[in-house]
């Protein structure tokens, strides 16, 4: 017989009843010959309590009625005896569930036997992991909402403020002439632009954070796509004093990706190497292929990355700026939306910094 099944529950309960029979049936005939010396093979004097109860038992009760009640009794003994570790077992186990149904709280149960009780303990520890990790995660949720809240409260105080401070300025008639009317009302318009910058970057990453729409990827030519943006870039850059080099090392880069979608990553991506570059008077644009992944490179020359700020610079609002400047820093949303972009299409996005480059690494499998 397969020692998977012996050792199953039903097997046990099955062995504990014959053991329980058979302990029981020895029990009884060792009884059962114990009493017929006391009172037949080696009487006792007449007056020895034990030897008239034994016979007036035997003679008003029977020898098989005495039997067949021991003989029950004897076995639900011996069968509580050889099943009390099973039952223990599932206590121990039924105590688990209620610990992490009432509490809510991480129980491990040890795992003891290789039958049902001991795959229903090691199921209950994986549920009671997997119960832990949401829980972990709901809490960091939470916190990521109110830390979401508290950018965007921050970030959109600081130009409203200013938007509301000088359209008072004009509403009460403050402006001596024109010009200076001219002067308030463009300052206010910047800073609204400003703030539809942060509402539409707030928008793009609540969508690509939340899954948004189902991308719909297509054969896409990694090469000419970064050309094509490359050369779009033109006019930022020479207003920024910088020039672009594409460095072409393969032949040929086909990924599955939605155009639009990608456009976005490295438009923020490009913005940001920019914003930080504009020391270095270059922009670097990388193309290589990696075993079985397209990797591109956004490259500056400016002002490094400090080892501290690097592990944070995808996170939403993390700037390395401390005075958290809308013109230095941006809105702080478009690494992360970069990073979620490129994520979707089960790439991968870093960083490294030293004190001659910057360096943002997409990867992608080869399509």
């Amino acid at each position: 017989m397969n020692a998977k099944y012996v050792s199953t529950i039903r097997w046990k309960f099955i062995w504990a009843f014959i053991l329980s029979v058979v302990s029981g049936a020895i029990l009884l005939i060792g009884g059962y010959r114990l009493v017929n010396s006391l009172v037949y093979l080696n009487p006792s004097p007449p007056s020895a309590a034990y030897s008239q109860l034994l016979r007036w038992i035997i003679n008003h009760i029977g020898s098989v009625p005495v039997m067949t009640a021991a003989g029950i009794l004897s076995f639900l003994f011996f069968f509580f005896i050889y099943t009390r570790k099973i039952v223990l077992y599932l206590e121990e186990i039924t105590r688990g569930i209620q610990q992490i149904t009432k509490l809510g709280e991480w129980h491990r149960i040890e795992v003891r036997t290789a039958d049902e009780l001991g795959l229903l303990a090691e199921n209950i520890n994986i549920m009671s992991e997997r119960l832990q990790h949401s829980l972990l995660e709901e809490r960091k949720t939470v916190a990521a909402k109110n830390e979401l809240i508290t950018g965007v409260s921050h970030d959109l105080r600081t130009p409203l403020t200013s938007v509301l401070g000088y359209l008072e300025y004009i509403e009460q008639d403050r402006c001596r002439e024109e010009t200076e009317l001219r002067y308030y009302v463009n300052i206010a318009y910047q800073k609204a632009l400003v703030l539809q910058k942060l509402i539409d970057d707030l928008f793009e990453y609540t969508r690509v954070s939340s899954g948004g729409l189902p991308l719909v990827p297509e054969r896409l030519d990694l090469k000419a796509f970064m050309r094509q943006l490359a050369e779009e870039a033109v006019p930022e850059l020479a207003r920024a004093g910088m020039s672009y080099e594409l460095v072409d090392e393969t032949d040929s880069l086909w990924i599955q990706a939605a155009p639009y979608e990608l456009l976005r990553a490295y438009e923020n991506l490009i913005t940001n190497a920019i914003r930080y570059g504009r020391e270095g008077k270059r922009l670097e644009i990388g193309l290589s292929r990696e075993g079985d992944e397209a990797v591109v490179r956004i490259s500056n020359f400016g002002e490094r990355i400090a080892e501290s700020d690097l592990p944070h610079i995808f996170e939403r609002f993390y700037r390395a700026e401390r005075s958290r400047s809308q013109y230095t820093g941006g809105s702080g949303l478009g690494l992360a939306i970069a990073k979620g972009i490129v994520e979707r299409h089960k790439g991968v996005i870093s960083a490294a910094s030293d004190m001659y480059r910057t360096d943002f690494i997409t990867r992608y499998p080869l399509s």
